[in-house]
């Protein structure tokens, strides 16, 4: 094997380890556990103010309040998903927790706007919906980012176990 070929094999399993092991860190651990703390922590808030309501609710906020709180455990649980794997998961958080947050600001979004346009005002309407359509590209170009970055781990990893075979 020649030097040239020699350093491009040992480029390869450089640059998957530098990915990999950015997937591992400790940075990368804490940050999801804000996020389970941070789902966690809104889902347990808003149960109890809709728990300590004094008279009920009407059903458009009750409904409202089971979706908030469904949507920080959803966010409390993906967190507690990723914290448990004890590998290397290829991006495969990045690309589940993009799908979650595209989910959540669809919904977020079109009920916001329903909700701003039941109210009548084309201002309020008009605002919810461009919020929301922020929101939804926003997570849309994260969830496209997450897939290529999947993708390039997954590449680099089938080189390297070419390379070692």
């Amino acid at each position: 094997m020649s030097e040239q070929d020699h350093g491009a094999h040992r480029g390869v399993p450089a640059e998957l380890e530098r990915a990999l092991a950015a997937e591992v860190s400790l940075r990368s651990r804490m940050r999801y556990v804000a996020v389970g703390l941070a789902g966690g922590c809104a889902a347990v808030l808003v149960a109890v103010l809709w728990a300590t309501e004094p008279r009920p609710l009407p059903p458009r906020t009750q409904a409202v309040f089971a979706g908030l709180i469904a949507v920080g455990l959803a966010w409390a649980a993906f967190a507690g998903w990723v914290l448990s794997r004890r590998r290397p998961l290829y991006a495969r958080d990045q690309v589940l927790g993009a799908r979650l947050a595209l989910a959540a600001s669809t919904v977020t979004g079109t009920v916001g706007t329903a909700l701003a346009a039941a109210r009548g005002t084309v201002t309020a309407t008009l605002t919810a919906a461009l919020v929301g359509t922020v929101l939804v590209a926003t997570a849309g170009l994260l969830l496209a980012r997450a897939q290529s970055r999947r993708r390039e781990l997954l590449r680099l990893r089938d080189v390297l176990q070419r390379n070692v075979s």
